[in-house]
């Protein structure tokens, strides 16, 4: 009787490998490349031709191998970086498995050469489709050069998948970026079809090789952040100002031990650091590391390697945005000075700036301004704004409202605080401060809608209702926070019937869900009675609530809809008992906006993502004159 069940063979092994590792050329210069970082090379070469199909080369300065090592390189599962089973939990390498090799020869018609620098000469071995053809002595430098030509020569179906050349080399393109990122003290050279295409220098620092790469007018919009975190974290990198943003994910490089990845913790995390500083529908750009203990993380999740798992999810996830919450609240506050003659110039914070809250543990503060100067169009000449910078369109609102006054301990005064009942300041409660915003020169307002200022030799212009409703946002934002949540009994509860997963998670989160104001109790089997609700939720909204926080509990470990729920009511009532467009405002209503706009945080756009106010050096106004 003939065995149904068999041992594959070795070759096909192999070419079913390569299907995990090898997605397209760029995943093998990835691997390659990789290789090569852990090798210890100073200096990496990728030569490609083609897009890769036709030929990639990857040669590198580093260790180099004996000719022991070059043949066992080229076996399944062999790797000089892991040897017990404990390793697996306290990988600090980039490539590990020791698939890679043998399935990039399987694949294709692959040759290597390396020498290590004790050896007179080094090792030439010639493979085609994972079959050894020819080994022999050769004279090269020390290191390593891995040349593979005509990738999947042998699997005519998977090379029928790949794109354009053009398509292929930016995914090249793409992957050496990422991988020049993560090592500035690396030198990168990118040739194709024989024309060098980029080069980087060994760079001391990473603004340096983000300049290189991204641009130096990104740099010149980035904050330098270091925190310190809890279990031994550390995040540290740029981030974008809320001014610099992009309408992808494409200049998002996130880092974990030195690896790129793209996780939905991180992603998740990085979109929550954010809310309500971007615009909707656009991203931030940043550069960011993640250091934490090897053990705390699992990187063998996925054959690319670009998925992780964290064994606490919930503490990476809150570090990451407290961090970037904390260092984009500081920054909003920094007085905004002139940008550097260079673009990693961080000029010092004023001494005269009011007291910020403390960070978290090891936190470090930013130096750098974090409002850009406004220029104008290079390619015009002209450096007038355009009027898509400027202009807000407001829908009707009713006619101001009678106002009243605040106490001066509030954290941050709203509309009906920042004047009296008659819309003058009093003296007895007056929020008394010596920022930025408050120093500044009123010269006027420009159509009843923008605060016209002077700031030593710069102008600025400022937009009262945005400036306006980031203040009473932060300030209902804080009442919420510090109060007890209103809750509304429910006539009829509301029966909820989830899945085995999702009503376990229901039991978990429990607590949770009801210090936020809803009360859930156990109906038998998967259902769940909601019996009260937030009073600032209607029931059709809170059912849809629930069922979205507890997905996304089940997956990340924590959520952030409930408040990003209530942010979005808050939200709504700031907009309606704001400063207008259109309304005349008395020179002390003016410096009532000015006081309160230094002890509010991120002061320099408005909840929705649009820039408080403007600025133009003195040297931007010559230039609109033709004077400079």
């Amino acid at each position: 009787m003939s065995h149904k069940i068999h041992i594959l063979p070795e070759a096909l092994c192999n070419q079913i490998a390569a299907g995990e590792v090898v997605e397209r050329p760029a995943s093998v210069v990835k691997e390659l490349v990789e290789n090569s970082l852990d090798a210890g090379a100073s200096r990496i070469q990728v030569e490609i031709e083609n897009g890769g199909k036709r030929l990639i080369r990857v040669t590198d300065n580093g260790s180099g191998m004996p000719r022991e090592d070059a043949f066992l390189c080229l076996e399944r599962h062999a790797t000089s970086k892991v040897r017990a089973e404990q390793d697996l939990f306290r990988l600090t390498t980039l490539g590990f498995r020791g698939e890679a090799l043998p399935s990039i020869a399987a694949i294709s018609r692959f040759s290597l050469r390396t020498r290590i620098a004790e050896a007179l000469e080094g090792w030439e071995i010639i493979a085609e489709g994972g079959t050894v053809k020819r080994a022999s002595e050769v004279g090269v430098p020390p290191g390593t050069s891995i040349e593979i030509r005509n990738l999947f020569f042998n699997t005519p179906a998977r090379r029928k998948f790949l794109r354009t050349d053009e398509t292929e080399l930016g995914h090249i393109g793409e992957t050496l970026t990422r991988l020049a990122l993560s090592s500035p003290e690396v030198c990168f050279r990118f040739v194709h079809n024989g024309r060098l295409l980029w080069e980087v220098n060994r760079q001391n620092t990473l603004a340096e090789r983000v300049a290189e790469l991204l641009g130096r007018q990104v740099v010149r919009d980035m904050l330098c952040l270091d925190c310190h975190g809890p279990e031994g974290m550390r995040l540290s990198g740029l981030i974008s100002r809320p001014s610099l943003s992009r309408a992808g994910l494409g200049s998002v490089y996130t880092f974990i031990n030195g690896r790129f990845i793209r996780d939905r913790v991180v992603q998740h995390a990085l979109g929550d650091g954010y809310r309500n500083l971007l615009e909707k529908g656009r991203h931030p750009v940043l550069v960011l590391f993640l250091e934490v203990e090897p053990s705390q993380v699992d990187v063998n999740v996925h054959p690319t390697k670009h998925e992780v798992r964290f064994r606490q999810q919930a503490l990476v996830h809150d570090f990451i945005v407290q961090s970037l919450r904390d260092h984009l609240s500081m920054s909003s506050q920094t007085t905004p000075g002139k940008q550097g003659s260079t673009p990693f110039a961080m000029p010092e914070r004023e001494s005269r700036l009011p007291a910020k809250p403390p960070m978290s543990k090891g936190g470090a503060r930013t130096s750098s301004a974090p409002f850009p100067t406004v220029v104008g169009d290079r390619d015009s000449g002209s450096s007038v704004p355009s009027q898509t910078q400027i202009k807000e369109t407001l829908t009707s609102y009713p006619s101001k409202q009678e106002i009243t006054v605040l106490p001066k301990e509030a954290v941050c005064p709203a509309k009906s605080d920042l004047f009296g009942t008659q819309g003058h300041p009093d003296p007895q409660v007056q929020v008394q401060t010596s920022g930025f915003f408050s120093g500044l020169r009123i010269i006027g307002q420009y159509q009843n809608s923008y605060l016209v200022c002077q700031a030593g030799a710069d102008l600025l212009l400022i937009d009262q209702h945005a400036a306006h409703e980031r203040i009473g946002f932060e300030q209902l934002k804080q009442q919420y926070l510090t109060g007890l949540v209103e809750r509304q009994l429910l006539l009829f509860p509301v029966v909820l019937e989830f899945d085995f997963r999702q009503s376990r998670a229901v039991a978990e989160y429990c607590e949770a869900l009801s210090r936020f104001g809803f009360a859930l109790e156990h109906f038998g089997s998967n259902a769940f009675a909601l019996k009260e609700l937030p009073r600032m939720l209607k029931e059709a909204d809170a059912e849809r609530l629930v069922r979205d926080v507890i997905d996304e509990l089940s997956s990340i470990g924590r959520s952030e809809l409930i408040e990003q729920e209530f942010e979005r009511i808050l939200l709504k009532m700031a907009c309606h008992g704001m400063l207008r467009a259109n309304q005349r405002l008395s020179r002390e209503e003016m410096q009532a906006l000015l006081d309160a706009m230094d002890q509010t945080p991120f002061i320099s756009h408005c909840p929705h993502g649009r820039p408080t106010f403007l600025r133009w050096t003195h040297g931007d106004v010559e230039r609109l004159f033709k004077r400079a």
